[in-house]
C-alpha cells in the first residue's frame, strides 16, 4: 500500500506543489489547511486530494486532525511540515502579536504536528518528516526579526529529533527555500522584491515545483541515510 502523507499549509504556494508531486509520485496525501476555505476547496477539486482543516498553533487540535487523518487514512509515514506566516516589522515598531503569531504557528506548528505523529512513527519503526525552514534563518533579513527566528529554531528542532528518531528509521530534515514565486512573496512590495532579485546569482525567483523536488528527495523509503541535514535551494542566495 502507497505510504501516506499529510501537508500542512498544503493547499497553496509550496505545500500545494509538494502535494500534487508527492500524489503524482504514487504517495497517498491528505492536505492541512486552515482559514483559506475557498481556496482549499478549489484545490480539492483540483486534485482529488483530500483535505482537512485545522489550526498548526493549536496543540489540541493538531492531536485531533492528525488522529481523524489517521482514522480515516491510515497511519502517517511521511509528515510535511509547511505552515507558515509573516508579520513582517523592525523590531523597534514589532509588537508582541507579532513576534509571538510568527512564533507560534512557524515554530509551534512543527512541534505540534511532530508531537502529533512521532510515537505512531517511533512504534511502526519508520517515518519521513520535513520541516519547511528557510533562506532567512540562514541569512538574517530586515524586519523579519520574528520569521528568521522562527524558521531558524525550525532547523535547530530538526537537528535535535533527526538524532532521537534515527535508531527507529525516522529521518528528519529541513528544507530552506529561497524566494520563492508564491502569494507570500508576492505581497512584498515592488521595490523590495527587485532588490532581492539582484541579491540571487540565477536572477529569478524559485517556482513551488522546484522546491516541491527537494521534498520529494527527502521522503523517499531510500532516503534513509539523510537525517538531521538543511537542504537549501535558494539560486545561490545564500551559500554555506
Amino acid at each position: 500500500m502507497s505510504r501516506i502523507a499529510l501537508v500542512t499549509g498544503g493547499v497553496s504556494g509550496i505545500g500545494a506543489a509538494t502535494a500534487k508531486l508527492l500524489q503524482k509520485s504514487g504517495y497517498r496525501v491528505v492536505a492541512n489547511f486552515f482559514g483559506n476555505d475557498v481556496e482549499a476547496a478549489a484545490f480539492a477539486a483540483e486534485t482529488s486530494i483530500p483535505t482537512r482543516s485545522w489550526d498548526v498553533a493549536d496543540f489540541a487540535a493538531s492531536q485531533a486532525g492528525v488522529a481523524a487523518v489517521v482514522q480515516d487514512f491510515g497511519p502517517i509515514d511521511i509528515l510535511v511540515n509547511n505552515a507558515g506566516i509573516t508579520r513582517d516589522s523592525t523590531l523597534h515598531k514589532m509588537t508582541p502579536e507579532q513576534w509571538r503569531s510568527v512564533i507560534d504557528v512557524d515554530l509551534g506548528g512543527c512541534f505540534n504536528m511532530c508531537r502529533a505523529v512521532i510515537e505512531g512513527m517511533r512504534e511502526r519503526r519508520f517515518g519521513r518528516i520535513v520541516n519547511i525552514s528557510s533562506v532567512n534563518a540562514l541569512s538574517g533579513q530586515f524586519g523579519q526579526t520574528n520569521y528568521a527566528a522562527a524558521k531558524a529554531g525550525v532547523i535547530g528542532f530538526t537537528k535535535a529529533l533527526a538524532l532521537e528518531g534515527a535508531s527507529r528509521n525516522i529521518t528528519v530534515n529541513a528544507l530552506a527555500p529561497g524566494y520563492t514565486d508564491t502569494g507570500m512573496v508576492k505581497a512584498v512590495p515592488e521595490t523590495v522584491l527587485q532588490g532581492i532579485l539582484e541579491g540571487i546569482p540565477i536572477s529569478r525567483l524559485a517556482t513551488p515545483e522546484e522546491i516541491a523536488r527537494g521534498v520529494l528527495f527527502l521522503v523517499a523509503d531510500e532516503a534513509g541515510f539523510i537525517t538531521g541535514t538543511t537542504l537549501s535551494i535558494n539560486g545561490g542566495k545564500y551559500m554555506a
